[in-house]
């Protein structure tokens, strides 16, 4: 994980989403981004690790303290395992005090919040808010 920050990492974003001239391909890089994920181990994917709120199957993995906060996490669509990859991007291995005071802007500067489902946004959603709510309860 890079030392860049998180507004850093959301730049980098959406720098690298205003390469593609149209949607299909947005989101085939999404789809190539998710690929690259890290998998979990069959024993990492427990449903008490099943985010709600999402359409589609995510485990979600939250390790460390307020000082250093590192998330995981698979999902079973190709989509949403790209909108993951961006998430960790933004917010794992940053401490639980920038977590909190970085806004997700990159979600309607690359356009995410036009072009998403309802189903995919609301995962996103679901997402961000397990962040934040790990985030809240690491810095106590």
């Amino acid at each position: 994980m890079s030392t860049a920050t998180a507004e850093l990492a959301q730049q980098q974003i959406i720098d690298e989403f205003s390469f593609f001239d149209d949607w299909l391909e947005r989101y085939q890089y999404l789809i190539d981004l998710g690929k690259k994920l890290p998998p979990l181990s069959p024993e990492e994917m427990t449903d008490d690790r099943l985010l709600s709120g999402c359409q589609s199957n995510v485990w979600f993995i939250a390790e460390g303290d307020a000082s250093r906060l590192q998330f995981r996490a698979h999902s079973d669509a190709a989509i949403v395992s790209g909108l993951i990859a961006l998430l960790l991007r933004v917010y794992s291995g940053r401490s639980a005090e920038e977590i909190l005071a970085t806004e997700p802007r990159f979600v309607d500067a690359i356009g995410l919040s036009e072009h998403l489902s309802p189903t995919r946004a609301n995962g996103l959603n679901a997402m961000l808010k397990a962040v934040r709510n790990v985030a809240l309860s690491e810095r106590g």
